[in-house]
C-alpha cells in the first residue's frame, strides 16, 4: 500500500532552487525517520537525506550537503527536501519513504510514483 504522495519537482537550470513535499500517510507517517531518496536515469534508486520525528537528527548524503535542507512538519504529515544551488547530476526521480529500521537502513517495500526534478546547464 502507497503511503506517500511527493511533489514539487519541475525543470530549472543549474544554481536554481526547488522544494519538494512528500505527504505521508499510515506507517509511513508514523515512521521514526522518513528518508528522502533519487533515482538518476539508468542508475539505482539513492539516499539523499533522512530526518527524526522530531527533526532533532537529520543526515544528508554527501553529494547534497550544504545545499539541500530536509524538514519535517508532524501536524500536516509532510516532509520537505529544500534544494539550492542544484546541478544537472541531481536529475532524477525524487522519492520519500519511511524506515521500518534506520539503523539497519531497511525503509518501507511500497513506494510511491517520485517527483521528476530536471537541471539544465
Amino acid at each position: 500500500q502507497v503511503e506517500t504522495m511527493e511533489s514539487g519537482g519541475g525543470s530549472v537550470q543549474a544554481g536554481g532552487s526547488l522544494r519538494l513535499s512528500c505527504a505521508a500517510s499510515g506507517r509511513t507517517a508514523s515512521s521514526h525517520f522518513i528518508g528522502w531518496f533519487r533515482q538518476p536515469p539508468g542508475k539505482e534508486r539513492e539516499f539523499v537525506a533522512a530526518i527524526s520525528k522530531s527533526s532533532a537528527s537529520v543526515d544528508y548524503a554527501d553529494s547534497v550537503k550544504g545545499r539541500f535542507t530536509i524538514s519535517r512538519d508532524n501536524a500536516k504529515n509532510t516532509v520537505y527536501l529544500q534544494m539550492n544551488n542544484l546541478k544537472p547530476d541531481d536529475t532524477a526521480v525524487y522519492y520519500c519513504n519511511g524506515y521500518v529500521d534506520f539503523f539497519s537502513r531497511r525503509t518501507f517495500e511500497d513506494w510511491g510514483q517520485g517527483t521528476q526534478v530536471t537541471v539544465s546547464s
